[in-house]
This record gives C-alpha cells, structure tokens and sequence, in this order.
C-alpha cells in the first residue's frame, strides 16, 4: 500500500479526541443557533417545514462530515479543505480556495461571531450604549493574542466555553418543555394559506448551513491532533452527531414557546423565548445574553484557533508568501498568520453588518466544501492504494448526497439573490488572475 504525499508538519501534535470534539462543536454552535430561526420561519411560514430545514440541514452535514473524515484520515496536515484540495485536484484549486479564505470566508466568520457577541453584550448591559463593531473587533485582538500564546490556551478555553454552552443549551430545552408557557400544537399547527416551495426550502438552507458551518473547520488543525488516523474521524462523526442532535431539540424548543407566525418579527428569538419561561422571570433575557455570549466568544476563538491554520498550510506549500508560514519559535503557533487573519477580519467587522458577513461567509465556503468531498471519487479512483485508516461510511451514496445539496443550494442562491452571489463568486474569481500572476512571480 502507498502512503498519501504530506507535507512535514511543523506544528507539535498537542490536542486529543476530546479536545478535538470540542474545538469542532465550540465553533458550529457560535450565534447561528440564537438568531437565524427567525430567518428561517420567514422563509417556509409552517412549524413543519421549520423543523424539516432543519433535519435537511443536518443530514446534508453529516454527510459532508462521513466524507470529509475519510480525507482527514489520509492527509491529517494543517489547512483541512486546502489541502485536501491539493491532493486530489492540484495547486489552483488550492490556491483559490486559500484565496477564499483570505478574502471572504474567514474574515466573515470571524467578524460576524464576534458582532453577535458585541450585540448581545450591548443588551445585557442595560443603559449602556457600547460600540457594536469596536467591541467585536477588541474582541478579536483580545483571542487573537491567546492562540498567539498557544495553542494549548486556546484548546483550554475552547474546551470550558463548549461543555458550559451546550449544557446550557440542553438545560434551556428542558426549562422550555417542563416550565414554559408553549403549546405542544405551535410544533404541528399547519396554516393552509402558507405554501412552502422547493425554492423556499432551498433560501432558508442557506441560513440553516451557516449554524451548522464549522464542522469541517476541527480539519484544519489536522496536524496538531494526536494519533490523527483514529482521532479525527471520531471526531468529525461524533462532534456532527452532537450538532444536529442539540439543534433539533433546541429548535422545537424555540418553536413551543413562540409560534411560526410570530417567529419572524423576533430578532433575538433565543432571549425572547427564555422570557417566556416564568422560572427566569425578568432575568430571563440577561439569562440567555450570557449564554449567548459565551457561546460566541468560544467560537470566535475557535475559528482564530483554526482560519490561520489554512493561511499557514497556503503559505507552506508554496501557494502565497513564506511569511505567512513562520511558526514563532517561542510559542510554537502560526504567528503572522493568526495577526493577519485578526487584521482582515476587523477591517471586515468595522465594514459590514451581520447579515452581509453571513451571506458571504456560507455562499464561499460551499463550492469548495463540495469540491473536497467531489475529491474522495477521485482519490479513490487515482490513489486506490493508499492508506485509508478511515472509509466514507455509505460511500458511494454519501458523497452524492452532500454534492447535490451542495449544487441544489447555490444554484438557488444565484436565481434568488443574483447581485450577492455574484459579488461573493467575483471576489473569488479574482483569484484566478491572482493566481496565475503569482506563479509568474514564483518562477
């Protein structure tokens, strides 16, 4: 049997099996979760059809996640779906996709957890009127300069904000059935006059995949993960499983206590259904700001902890500047790209609002999500000798699951939203002259 090509690692393997569950449900449940449910019953208008986007949504990850986790076995380096990219297709798409996440994805992400943060920081102090952008990007320095110092700091901290938010999560279900004022029909009452279309479905996706973005993410710290053949696709599977399972329950949770046609005129659908549990009484919105806060200030370090991750990968196989390669010889991380990642994503925050830095984020990420599982056919065909410690569970089903999602979900977009698609896939495309001028410069 051959072994897959890998790049030398020069990152020290520090984080283990639960720390690399953490650090994959740290990021997913960031401030999706909390806000776009409204988004979500504007779009489908039944409790049905709600909760269906969700199960879609989950199904359509874990598929991503069954085969993500047979490339993650094979090539356990730092970058995730970049290298992974450049094993199975090549330097370009390598390239484009590390150009991606300079450009648009990482920046986003990071700059709309961290404005969700601010936002629900700004609440939770009553009478005090604090700088949305200003705060979400000192928050970002703030994490920034932790996984700076290592990434055992970073792993820690993102190990005691995932297990204190999702048990939050669990403990607010359960308030939810057990002590609030809902009503078990608000999860099955259909309105006739409503009609759900497969274009309506395939809109509210869009918001619905960026609460679940992020499992793909854990890839990119590949090389700092022990025994990584055995640990990351456990991870990848079990971390998933975890996702979906809270966000169903948490979903039919929002749902019992306010009703689909309330739901999309409540921004901050999670503190607005904590008041409607009396046990909290008026503490009921300070209650879930908390917890909202927490949940966001983990994954925005998450997400600093993995971005860099894939600059560094870029840089390392030749594909951008050497600089952005170094690995402080003190702390052993990724130094200048965790400070140029941080730089972009508060020049991002300071520019645009929530709802721009989501639409950006989940329409640029897809394509080479999509890509990379595409690449297990491939690899399969080209490379059948090599080392698979893991194989796609249901492949050759799984895949072409998530593939047609994949494709389904930004076709969609194009026809509805055409001007934001467009914007987001040209700043891509600039990549490909980039790309070509940056070779010229190599040679």
């Amino acid at each position: 049997m051959t072994t897959p090509t890998a790049f030398e690692e020069r990152l020290p393997r520090t984080l283990g099996l639960w720390s690399a569950v953490a650090i994959l449900v740290g990021i997913t449940i960031g401030s999706g979760i909390f806000r776009v449910p409204a988004e979500i019953a504007a779009a489908v208008g039944s409790p049905t059809a709600f909760l269906g986007v969700w199960v879609l949504g989950g199904v359509v990850t874990l598929t991503g996640a069954l085969a993500i986790a047979e490339l993650a076995a094979m090539f356990p380096r730092s970058g995730g779906v970049l290298s992974y990219l450049h094993e199975a297709w090549g330097p370009f798409p390598a390239f484009l996709a590390g150009w991606a996440e300079l450009t648009v994805i990482r920046a986003s992400a990071v700059g709309g957890i961290a404005t969700i943060f601010a936002e629900y920081t700004d609440r939770l102090l009553v009478g005090v009127d604090l700088p949305v952008q200003y705060v979400a990007a000192a928050t970002i320095l703030l994490i920034a300069f932790l996984n700076w110092l290592g990434v055992s700091y970073a792993a820690a901290l993102m190990n005691v904000t995932t297990i204190l938010k999702y048990g939050a999560l669990i403990g607010l279900t359960l308030f939810a059935f057990g002590a609030g004022q809902g009503a078990m029909t608000n999860l099955t009452q259909v309105d006739p006059a409503v009609a759900v279309g497969v274009s309506a479905i395939f809109t509210a996706l869009v918001p619905v995949m960026w609460t679940y973005d992020g499992w793909s993410n854990l890839a990119a710290v590949g090389g700092e993960v022990k025994d990584p053949g055995r640990n990351l696709p456990k991870a990848l599977i079990v971390g998933t499983v975890a996702i979906v399972a809270i966000y169903l329950v948490i979903n039919a949770a929002y749902l019992y206590l306010v009703p689909i046609g309330e739901m999309p005129g409540v921004q901050l659908v999670a503190a607005t259904a904590a008041e409607r549990i009396p046990l909290f009484g008026a503490a009921g919105a300070a209650i879930i700001s908390g917890i909202v806060m927490l949940s966001t200030f983990g994954a925005t370090n998450g997400s600093i902890l993995t971005g860099p991750r894939i600059w560094f990968a870029m840089a390392d196989r030749g594909l951008f500047f050497p600089v952005l390669a170094r690995v402080s010889p003190r702390f052993q991380t990724p130094s200048v790209a965790i400070w140029a990642a941080a730089v972009v994503s508060v020049i991002y925050v300071l520019q645009n609002d929530f709802a721009a830095l989501a639409n950006k984020f989940i329409l640029g990420s897809w394509p080479f999500y999509a890509l990379a599982v595409l690449g297990v056919y491939r690899l399969r065909a080209r490379r059948p000798d090599a080392v698979r410690p893991y194989r796609t569970l249901g492949y050759p089903l799984t895949p072409a699951i998530f593939l047609l999602a994949s494709v389904l979900m930004v076709g969609n977009a194009f026809i509805t939203e055409p001007t934001d698609t467009g914007i987001t896939f040209a700043i891509i495309g600039v990549g490909i002259p980039v790309y070509f001028a940056w070779r010229a410069y190599r040679s």
